[in-house]
């Protein structure tokens, strides 16, 4: 899963310097990076003084793949942004959806006599943070190769996330596991 922020610090002459970047971190780590305390982490930068922005990468890619168990990467810019090109947007699927809450795996079919590799979208995901109750939403990209899954029980399924309360680094990690 990635996320993007803006980050700034002060170089060896004091000047502030800003810029984009994108955080990987592996879905399969065994610890997760909640956005709020990352946003928070980030902002100690603002008065740090780095030689470059290699120094600063190297620095932020050390402490946050110490705390999330797992090689996390920091890329300055922004990742490629809408559906990826090869992906089937599910969104404009006719799906009746009646089921909001909690995530319920179950919901999900595959056809194990139909082995595929293709890549599914969608713009639907929304959880809400356990501590505020505000909204999370996000833009979920599946690439994977298996029996095919059923488009629109997926669909079903992401939008059992949406009145759960849970983080949304959280849920992303419970649908890779769920997947």
């Amino acid at each position: 899963r990635w996320q993007v922020f803006e980050l700034s610090w002060l170089d060896t002459h004091g000047k502030p310097q800003v810029a984009t970047a994108t955080l990987l971190v592996p879905a399969d780590s065994p610890s997760l990076i909640e956005s709020k305390s990352l946003k928070l982490y980030l902002n100690s930068f603002n008065a740090g003084r780095f030689a470059d922005a290699e120094a600063v990468r190297t620095r932020i890619e050390a402490d946050l793949s110490r705390a999330a168990g797992a090689p996390v990467v920091l890329t300055f810019g922004l990742p490629r942004q809408g559906t990826p090109d090869a992906a089937f947007c599910i969104d404009t699927l006719d799906v009746a959806i009646d089921h909001y809450g909690p995530p319920d795996a179950a919901l999900l079919q595959a056809d194990a006599s139909q082995p595929v590799e293709e890549t599914l979208h969608s713009a639907l995901l929304k959880s809400n943070c356990p501590v505020t109750g505000q909204p999370d939403w996000a833009d979920i990209t599946v690439a994977y190769a298996g029996p095919r899954i059923d488009a629109a029980s997926l669909l079903r399924y992401l939008a059992s996330f949406r009145e759960h309360a849970e983080f949304h680094e959280q849920s992303v990690e419970r649908i890779f596991t769920d997947l």
